[in-house]
């Protein structure tokens, strides 16, 4: 599995074209205390940078962005009983949404990790 990441401090896991997409530990610990997180539905149809779920925490709202065009296949359901879970565990239980890829050719333009933390450390 792959793991690719995005300027807007996304991660996405790839495994064939199903990915996983969350936000990254960097941004959780900008954001602060997570409070809301809204999820897309199944179904959802997705394009690359476009709005794909809501984050809310005690210190701002902020948009999560698909890093990738594709078709929504999950939400994970657990964020809306336990939005703390962004916090606890930003890039495993935390996870925002799962999806197939519309173009994997897409990936292309992410960052691996070591080119994400460069970004990071660059900020």
């Amino acid at each position: 599995m792959a793991r690719y990441f995005t300027e807007d401090h996304e991660w996405i896991d790839v495994d064939g074209d199903h990915a996983t997409i969350g936000i990254t530990d960097y941004a959780q610990e900008q954001l602060g205390d997570i409070v809301f997180v809204e999820v897309p539905e199944s179904g959802t149809m997705l394009e690359q940078g476009g709005e794909a779920a809501v984050v809310e925490s005690v210190k701002a709202a902020s948009d999560v962005y698909a890093p990738v065009s594709g078709e929504v296949t999950e939400g994970n359901d657990a964020l809306a009983d336990d939005p703390a879970l962004v916090n606890g565990s930003p890039e495993e239980e935390g996870w925002f949404f799962r999806m197939t890829l519309a173009d994997a050719g897409q990936l292309e333009g992410l960052m691996d990790a070591k080119a994400y933390k460069a970004f990071v450390d660059s900020l």
